[in-house]
């Protein structure tokens, strides 16, 4: 004879199993609103909001307490704003949909296309005892080379050959032991003053550090540092921008296919 229970086959291992998948469903909801708090909303190329990405529409606000003393944040409202001047850096290559925009005026300090840059916090990265992240060796007793080739003393060479200037300190992301970028101080004739590279856009030689991403015109345009021991994240965006951009725009050439 067959019982008839209310609760029919439910039995602990099923309340066990639909717990779990109430419970997962749940999860995943919670981690897709999470995901957009920064960026959201989306906007559209011709300035509209467009679609949140789903079904599931954008968070509420949440404030996070920042370290250090540096206030707080709220998201997704309080987010760093999209920059304004993108599209007034932009001009049309064709009236029809779907071809290309090019930078107005000096491509490298556009800020747009391949030298395109985020608007990060105009302050430094610093680590978890509050110091910044970035700064020269020489201000570091506890840094020394250790392998490879010391570059400080070496010309720094332009991809059309002319010297630019010479290297005169490397600075460190001290947390992680690594060197971020070379700092060089050019020559009167290519715009005085200290620059700073990308340590992954410079190649350290046996008598050199080559730039191969600008020619020697361009140095004096590379974006300068306020403070003479630490770089601000914007700063970074910036200067990685510029050398970045040279890639494609420091000569007309670099715009056409290459075959390899």
């Amino acid at each position: 004879m067959v019982e008839d229970y209310i609760i029919g086959n439910l039995d602990l291992a099923s309340i066990s199993l639909w717990l779990f998948f109430f419970f997962f469903v749940g999860l995943v909801i919670w981690i897709q609103r999470e995901n957009q708090r920064e960026g959201y909303p989306l906007m559209d190329e011709d300035g509209t909001q467009a679609d949140a990405g789903g079904v599931f529409p954008v968070p509420s606000d949440k404030t996070f307490k920042l370290p250090h003393g540096r206030g707080e944040y709220t998201v997704p409202s309080g987010q760093t704003p999209e920059r304004g001047d993108i599209d007034s850096l932009l001009e049309a290559t064709n009236g029809a949909g779907g071809f290309p925009y090019v930078p107005k005026g000096d491509p490298l300090a556009s800020g747009v296309g391949p030298a395109s840059w985020a608007p990060r916090r105009d302050e430094p990265e610093l680590d978890g005892k509050g110091h910044p992240k970035i700064v020269p060796m020489s201000k570091l007793d506890s840094f020394s080379v250790a392998a490879g080739r010391d570059p400080r003393g070496l010309p720094v060479v332009a991809a059309d050959g002319a010297i630019v200037g010479m290297v005169s300190d490397m600075w460190v992301d001290e947390p992680e032991q690594m060197v971020r970028y070379l700092e060089y101080t050019l020559d009167g004739e290519y715009g005085a003053g200290s620059r700073l590279v990308p340590l992954t856009l410079a190649r350290i030689l046996r008598d050199r550090v080559q730039v191969h991403s600008l020619y020697g015109k361009h140095f004096a345009g590379v974006p300068t540092i306020k403070a003479p021991t630490q770089v601000t994240k914007l700063e970074e965006e910036k200067i990685s921008a510029y050398y970045g951009g040279g890639k494609l725009y420091a000569d007309e050439s670099r715009l056409e296919p290459q075959l390899g």
